[in-house]
């Protein structure tokens, strides 16, 4: 997978946040393939691993993590925007689970598989 550095940087205001976001993809094809699909998109990557990928853009930063037949997603999201993420690994017609939590650890929202909403 080529890196992209050609979307938009994450937003100062979100540097400080705790990992606040996280999910898994298990029927992705690949940890690569799942950031190409976000640089299609717009989104910038880079390797944080020898099979893991750092992906960005304004208001969201994850790390997708290939593990045994499940790919892993965490880091930061603009809260205003866990919908937005959502919503783009659907049009990606991946399944997914995603759980948003709050600055003290709560989970806050879940969208997905065995999710409420």
């Amino acid at each position: 997978m080529d890196l992209s550095d050609e979307g938009q940087p994450l937003d100062p205001a979100w540097y400080e946040i705790n990992n606040n976001v996280c999910g898994g993809l298990p029927d992705a094809p690949s940890a690569s393939l799942v950031a190409a699909r976000f640089v299609a998109a717009g989104w910038s990557s880079r390797s944080a691993s020898w099979e893991s990928y750092e992906i960005e853009t304004s208001w969201c930063r994850i790390e997708v993590d290939p593990t045994e037949g499940h790919t892993l997603l965490n880091g930061v999201v603009d809260p205003q925007r866990f919908a937005d993420l959502a919503a783009l690994l659907t049009r990606f017609g991946l399944r997914f689970s995603l759980e948003l939590y709050d600055e003290e650890g709560e989970l806050l929202r879940e969208i997905g598989p065995g999710a409420g909403t």
